[in-house]
């Protein structure tokens, strides 16, 4: 059954969080116990861990780019054993813990989710915080740190010196307040949120698994069978150009797109910009149908296919513009530039030049050939392609139309300013 939501006509009162509902608590964090229990347990920090301690399989190790998801910990991670795991004891997490980074990039939070592992170990740059279930539900508590004002109490003790790092976080998270409502609305906040954003993991993994089986077909068709029984190879210089087009400005306000704003195959930003703020190296337009390629570091994965009008876009000249000759799909070219094969081929590339970066030029890419097993199997590779490109579309419009519903009902939910009903 749908979560109903009202405008509740209660009262409300003046806070350090601004107006809650008179039936809500507002209690720090160290406040928060049960009988001589406390509610949150505060992990110490992260452990500093050698690379030589790192393993094949075990105890996932918990680093800043597995907080790079809406909600769980997740990712690729590097495995400990599960003797060394013991002897780091007080940096364990457990399946429902919050882990927060803090240090580098600030305000991170993530939760640690069930059914995975058993446990994990927080690297130095994290710290935990374990939950009391019978006094606050752990995904309230974790939206709340997502949250506009969740987010400010964790920043507001960010040390200005050196690199990023919350100053005493021990101290810190300890004094930070929280706006409790009563144990079942806090679940149904909760279940709310977390609804929307188990939609988008779905959403995310369907377009995981269309990767994956592109890596599949392409490895299978156009490399390890195509060796040697190939009709025909095709140079990537006959399908695609590179084109550096200056954007012409028309208007005062432009979406520009930096390397840093593309990322496996989607479009990060689309926020406009003054065009008298940019830096000097947003210049080129682009128009739908182009894959966008950086130059640095090909394995970074910093390459998007827009598949959107785009008169309104820059791009950085760190960006290469692929344009399609219209002689073959653009959907099959694409999947084939970011085959996994084809990126560590060019990484190596990138590698072997010498320079302050490891960089390509689309010399490089124009070079590259295709064996093409047979016209029938190529036929059919791009019919395929297309389909699950067209479907990695409709999938991330989905999950920006979720996302946009989380951020409009997160700040109103924690706040009361909407209430559901129980």
């Amino acid at each position: 059954m749908a979560t109903k939501y009202r405008e509740k006509m209660s009262e409300f009162k003046e806070t350090d969080f601004g107006k809650i509902p008179i039936d809500w608590d507002l209690m720090k964090i160290i406040d928060l116990k049960a009988d001589v229990k406390r509610a949150i347990a505060m992990g110490p920090f992260g452990s500093n861990i050698k690379a030589e301690n790192f393993v094949m399989k075990g105890v996932p190790v918990i680093r800043g780019t597995n907080f790079n998801f809406d909600k769980y910990i997740d990712g690729e991670f590097v495995y400990l054993t599960e003797e060394k795991a013991d002897e780091l004891i007080g940096s364990n997490c457990l399946p429902g813990d919050i882990v927060f980074t803090h240090r580098g990039t600030i305000g991170q939070v993530g939760l640690i989710p069930k059914n995975k592992f058993s446990r994990y170990v927080i690297s130095q740059s994290g710290m935990k915080l374990t939950v009391n279930s019978d006094l606050i539900d752990n995904a309230f508590l974790f939206y709340f740190f997502k949250s506009e004002y969740g987010q400010y109490q964790i920043l507001k003790y960010e040390s200005q010196v050196g690199v990023p790092s919350i100053s005493n976080p021990l101290t810190s998270l300890k004094e930070i307040k929280v706006p409790v409502p009563k144990p079942k609305e806090q679940h149904v906040i909760a279940s709310v949120l977390s609804s929307l954003d188990d939609k988008i993991e779905l959403l995310h993994r369907q377009n995981t698994t269309l990767e994956a089986m592109a890596e599949t077909l392409f490895r299978q068709w156009f490399v390890e069978e195509a060796i040697g029984q190939s009709e025909n190879q095709i140079e990537l210089a006959e399908l695609i150009e590179s084109v550096s087009i200056t954007h012409k400005f028309p208007k005062s306000q432009v979406v520009f797109l930096n390397t840093s704003d593309i990322y496996r195959g989607e479009v990060l930003v689309h926020e406009y910009s003054d065009v008298k703020t940019l830096p000097g190296q947003a210049k080129k337009s682009i128009q739908k149908d182009d894959i966008l390629f950086s130059e640095i570091r090909p394995a970074n994965g910093r390459y998007a296919y827009v598949d959107f009008e785009a008169k309104e876009y820059v791009v950085s000249t760190k960006l290469m513009v692929l344009r399609s000759k219209k002689i073959m799909s653009q959907a099959f070219i694409y999947f084939y530039l970011t085959n996994k094969l084809t990126v560590d081929w060019l990484q190596v590339l990138a590698e072997s030049r010498s320079g302050t970066f490891p960089q390509i030029t689309f010399d490089e890419i124009k070079s590259l050939k295709i064996n093409i097993p047979s016209k029938s199997i190529l036929k059919e590779t791009i019919s395929w392609c297309e389909t699950s490109l067209l479907k990695i579309k409709s999938n991330n419009n989905q999950i920006r139309t979720l996302a946009s519903l989380r951020d409009t009902l997160l700040p109103k939910l924690m706040s009361g300013e909407v209430r559901v009903e129980i």
